[in-house]
């Protein structure tokens, strides 16, 4: 047999291979990483999908929480974990678009270590204080925080998150000084925010909209373009005042960077369908999440995108990794 004839077996055995791969997966258990403490907006969309997806695929998708560095402990676990299909991750803004710009040493490279899959979910944060702070609206945050420069502070999930972002945009744009507090997760800064540890919050509505109800905690804006269905009489930060404001979160969905095309389809194909079921829909409906499915090369051109927007800010507001 030629040089070439070898070559191409080869090619035809490896493809062969693969195609069979792909047609017996998943033939054991998934693992849905996420990378923040239980409790908050991540852990609790991956849980809803993850649930659907289980009686889907017909093999369990177990959610493992790897909390901390704002979730890049989480993104370098996939970056490096084996590319079977068997781990996958659902990420954000922050180990994605924020931490190449906040990191010179950064761990993983985003682009050539982790594969995108398809957009999870998008919403805004929602800023929130304790009811004590004498604030009902954000024009009166705003007043107060400029009359008492750097004695308010404010709680994130993690340096760099969509939530330390929003806070640190809207103190450029507010022109105030309060200090920023962060946590390992959506779960604990909420903690602290209810026992009056922090001042303000701009957190995933999943987590606060809750205490939002139960008038533990008092909603001051909406940092996305538009008003939460659910919760219609919470402004906009830019119809407060500051037009053009947006501070979009999202959640996405990624594997490891040398997992088979076949297996990141596979998996594309069948989250998107968990992401359009009804129920799943108005689960995620509940906690203020907006299903967002797509193509792999969409979720590719997006993260491009919010890593040139949000470098911006990391550069100007002179944020550094813990």
């Amino acid at each position: 047999m030629t040089p070439t004839l070898k070559f191409l077996a080869g090619a035809v055995l490896a493809a062969a291979a693969a195609t069979c791969h792909a047609q017996n997966f998943p033939a054991r258990p998934v693992t849905l990483t996420v990378g923040f403490a239980p409790g908050g907006g991540t852990d609790t969309a991956a849980r809803i999908i993850a649930k659907k997806l289980t009686e889907n695929i017909g093999q369990s998708v177990v959610v493992e929480n790897r909390a901390g560095a704002g979730g890049n402990i989480a993104a370098q676990h996939i970056a490096t974990a084996p590319p079977d299909g068997y781990t996958i991750h659902l990420t954000s803004v922050g180990p994605m678009a924020v931490a190449p710009a906040m990191q010179k040493n950064l761990a993983y490279d985003p682009k050539k270590d982790i594969a995108p899959i398809t957009m999870g979910v998008m919403f805004p944060n929602v800023i929130v204080v304790n009811p004590t702070l004498p604030a009902k609206t954000l024009a009166e945050y705003v007043a107060l925080a400029k009359s008492r420069p750097g004695e308010l502070n404010y709680a994130s999930s993690g340096v760099g998150g969509a939530g330390h972002l929003a806070g640190e945009l809207f103190k450029q744009r507010a022109g105030i000084d309060v200090v920023h507090v962060p946590y390992k997760g959506g779960g604990p800064a909420m903690t602290d925010l209810l026992g009056g540890r922090v001042t303000m919050y701009p957190g995933v509505p999943s987590t606060v909209l809750p205490h939002v109800d139960s008038g533990k905690l008092r909603a001051l804006a909406i940092t996305g373009p538009n008003r939460i269905p659910t919760h219609p009489n919470i402004p906009t930060v830019a119809e407060s005042g500051y037009p053009g404001f947006e501070a979009s979160n999202w959640y996405a969905f990624v594997a490891p960077a040398r997992t088979p095309p076949e297996i990141l389809e596979y998996w594309n194909r069948e989250i998107n369908k968990v992401l359009r079921d009804p129920q799943v829909k108005a689960e995620l409906a509940k906690h203020g999440l907006d299903p967002a499915p797509g193509t792999r090369e969409e979720l590719a051109r997006y993260i491009d995108k919010e890593t040139e927007v949000w470098g911006k800010v990391v550069r100007d507001a002179k944020i550094q990794a813990e």
